[in-house]
């Protein structure tokens, strides 16, 4: 029993640690997971599979079409025709019409009386059997040849939304993955902060009760203590939303355990390209731009269209089947007879006058097709602006972020100096605090440009659609 307890309880440590390491990432493999299993992109692979399949749907309309019919009929009551009676001697001739019409008197089916001067009559068996086959095929049709080119620029509008969704997942991704690392580097921050503080206190605290510090003195750290405290409470809890957005992301459970393999001074260092400034700004390769071009194109294509409603449509078709009569359902029987028949014919379709309908929407199509171009014109200069302010915003962050880093430096300088001074009785505990506060604040601005810095430079590469993982 104890060798089973202990083997189960190995087991589950084992299965613990596996849990824990189930993920870990690097960014670059975070962004090439999520691109595989986030949700909206692999939504967007599903629209690209479902616009080759329309554009296959299309493409058939204008191959040979093949169809069959099978028609049974049963009269429960057979119709009556009324045939005049001069047009025939009832009384020598029709014998002979029922023989050949088969209307020879049925019980089940009885002939009413007709009026007077009219014979009643019925054709036909009480049940018919009919199958066919058709075969058609489309001659010419202005319509179908637009549609197969709007089925082509369908295709590649849903390429280009599924390459923009995979920019936004990526960008997603990078920012959630560096908000996660920032979350991790703020609690070691704090944690660090609330020690050195907290020693302080403790020190302080002993210098009160010796007499050579007031009361205030210990109450500034205090105060001090419980901010960092309090900080420090709402970074933890930061975290796990950090960590569950990130999850999101990636496209895995929220509540999945997941590690990160990279630090913030390494990502950061990673992310500095000063390559990408000197970029030259074109509009070119942005996926907005190729989106407003797809459009530009289908609203020509509908153009097309409406013109192509002037047009006749030819189309030709042949069929063929067989059909069997019967008052009894015989037709399994072998000896029962059926009947053949063939057609062959072309049916054109022209156009006319439509009370200048067509030209209407002709008219609109022209219009729609105006306003394409203008918002094209209109997004190509937009996107220029973008880029550059992507670039000013991304030249900025590192700026910002080598100013923070000596600025931190200086801070924990000054700061180390006040807590030296502040013990030997020089400097008040006011000027710690300050000396403090100063730190807590560098601390927090360095953090943040660093993350700038990650983000503007997904931003510029997201319009410049430049990726390099």
């Amino acid at each position: 029993m104890k060798k089973i307890i202990v083997l189960l309880f190995l087991f589950h440590l084992s299965f613990i640690k596996a849990q824990e390491s189930k993920y870990s990432f690097t960014l670059n493999e975070a962004i090439d997971y999520a691109l595989e299993n986030n949700r909206m992109a692999k939504n967007a692979s599903r629209d690209i599979d479902a616009a080759e399949k329309l554009k296959w749907e299309t493409t058939a309309v204008g191959l040979p079409q093949i169809s069959a019919s099978f028609d049974y009929q049963n009269w429960l009551k057979q119709q009556v025709s009324l045939f005049p009676s001069e047009i025939f001697d009832p009384h020598s001739q029709i014998r002979d019409l029922d023989q050949y019409y088969n209307i020879t008197p049925n019980p089940s089916n009885p002939i009413p009386d007709a009026p007077e001067g009219f014979i009643p009559v019925t054709f036909g068996t009480e049940q018919n059997f009919h199958a066919t086959a058709t075969l058609s095929q489309l001659l010419f049709d202005g319509s179908y040849l637009v549609g197969l080119q709007s089925a082509k620029v369908f295709l590649d509008i849903s390429i280009n939304a599924k390459e923009k969704t995979d920019l936004e997942v990526r960008k997603a991704v990078i920012s959630t993955y560096s908000n996660v690392i920032l979350s991790e580097k703020s609690i070691d921050i704090l944690e660090n902060n609330k020690s050195t503080l907290q020693k302080n206190l403790d020190e302080t605290i002993k210098i009160y009760k010796n007499g050579f510090a007031e009361e205030e003195s210990v109450e500034q750290l205090q105060i001090t203590l419980a901010n960092i405290n309090n900080a420090l409470l709402n970074s933890k809890r930061l975290k796990l939303i950090a960590y569950q957005m990130f999850n999101i992301s990636l496209g895995i459970d929220i509540n999945t355990p997941v590690s990160l393999k990279e630090d913030l001074e390494e990502l950061v260092f990673k992310n500095i390209d000063l390559d990408l400034i000197n970029n030259p700004s074109e509009v070119s390769n942005n996926m907005d731009f190729k989106i407003a071009q797809n459009d530009l194109e289908s609203k020509e294509l509908l153009l097309k269209l409406e013109k192509s409603k002037f047009l006749p449509n030819l189309t030709a078709f042949i069929n063929g089947g067989y059909s069997a009569n019967s008052d009894a359902f015989t037709f399994t029987h072998s000896n029962q007879k059926w009947f053949g028949s063939s057609l062959f014919g072309v049916s054109m379709n022209i156009p006319v006058f439509s009370s200048f309908g067509r030209s209407a929407s002709t008219q609109r199509a022209k219009i729609e097709l105006d306003i394409a171009e203008e918002n094209l014109t209109e997004i190509e200069q937009q996107l220029l602006l973008d880029i550059a302010a992507a670039k000013s915003n991304y030249e900025f962050a590192i700026q910002q972020y080598q100013t923070n880093k000596q600025n931190l430096n200086l801070a924990e300088r000054i700061e180390k100096k006040n807590q030296i001074k502040y013990f030997e009785g020089i400097s008040t505990s006011f000027d710690l605090r300050q000396a403090q506060m100063q730190l807590y604040t560098s601390q927090q601005e360095y953090l943040e440009s660093m993350i700038a810095v990650i983000n503007r430079k997904a931003e510029l590469e997201t319009v410049l659609n430049k990726i390099e993982n």
